[in-house]
């Protein structure tokens, strides 16, 4: 198939995606696709169609190594002459003219759906979920009142809006709304760093959830094609999984399959299936939780693009279902072409 790998784009999380995006076309190509990668923010202004980009910018290999620091987005805009526009030059047409879209995107227009609902109207085919369950999934609020209304245990939470001053014991973990990858979150254990944690939470949305902190292990389930994958347990050498121990190689230790009770395992995977399905999510997908001190399962999280980095969750359930990395990205790429 010609694919163009989507990476990149206006997103607090485009390094990550660019990592993601690099093996996911390598992968590809080694499968015998013919394979593109495109930055969604910048396009190219080389070619207007698959075969004059597969022909100018295709590469032997990908490669891109996440850096330790948030890429600063307005740094990002002032290399750009429309630095508004979200879809860069010719990243419709050459979408068009491809196979398939593998959408290697993290965070913002990647993963809220608006990119999903153009790429519909352009009857353009795309990896993963689509416009409605993304848009779902990456509302951290609205998840949890979907979660919490059919009964999926959810850590308690507090929404604050605008100027409202927070209320929430601690300790909390203090998210924004609409972001990923750690970015923005802050663990609190004293009402003196709350406000300052509100604070720099509004820089990355304007709406923070407050959640109760589950003191206990994490864990993640990745969901394909209607299967709950084996548990994976995350467990950061310092402080807790951030942007940084996601990310950098040795930050985390991370088992698969999960050192746990069976049963606690069990039921994480039946709460990931549930969740996948009250969430409207399709195809694959990984589910957050923590398991607390006294075996309570909690979901934290679904998410709908996730990553496929060296360190990624996801390829390491896969893989110890008995599926390599390689055949992963066939496998999500040939249930999107067959869509």
């Amino acid at each position: 198939m010609n694919i163009v790998v989507l990476a990149g784009g206006y997103s607090h999380e485009r390094e990550v995606s660019l990592s993601s995006g690099s093996l996911i076309a390598n992968a590809l190509m080694e499968n015998g696709h013919q394979v593109i990668m495109l930055d969604l923010y910048f396009g190219t202004s080389e070619a207007a169609t698959f075969e004059e980009a597969y022909e100018k910018l295709n590469k032997d290999k990908y490669e891109y190594k996440v850096r330790k620091q948030i890429p600063d987005l307005d740094a990002l805009k002032a290399q750009k002459e429309k630095p508004n526009e979200m879809i860069g030059e010719n990243i419709i047409p050459i979408c068009q003219s491809a196979d398939l879209v593998f959408l290697s995107l993290h965070g913002e227009l990647g993963e809220n759906g608006q990119l999903q609902a153009v790429f519909d109207l352009y009857d353009i085919t795309y990896t993963g979920t689509g416009y409605l369950g993304s848009a779902i999934a990456m509302n951290k609020i609205l998840s949890k009142e979907i979660m919490s209304a059919q009964g999926i245990l959810t850590p308690e939470w507090e929404v604050l809006e605008q100027s409202d001053e927070p209320t929430s014991a601690v300790p909390c973990v203090v998210k924004p709304n609409a972001s990923g990858s750690s970015i923005g979150v802050y663990i609190v254990d004293n009402q003196e760093d709350l406000k300052q944690a509100v604070k720099e939470a509004k820089k990355y949305s304007p709406s923070v959830l407050i959640e109760e902190k589950i003191s206990g292990r994490e864990f993640s389930v990745g969901v394909l094609e209607g299967k709950a994958l084996p548990v994976i347990e995350i467990i950061p050498k310092t402080g807790f999984y951030d942007y940084e121990n996601k990310y950098q190689e040795g930050a985390t230790i991370e088992i698969c399959p999960a050192e746990v009770d069976p049963v606690i395992a069990e039921k994480m995977q039946e709460t990931a299936l549930e969740v996948f399905k009250a969430l409207r999510l399709e195809y694959y997908s990984r589910i957050d939780f923590m398991v607390s001190d006294d075996g309570g399962v909690y979901c934290i999280e679904a998410n709908t693009l996730p990553g496929m980095t060296p360190t990624s969750l996801f390829p390491q359930e896969a893989a110890a279902s008995g599926m390599s990395y390689n055949e992963l990205c066939n496998k999500l790429a040939e249930i999107a072409a067959s869509k």
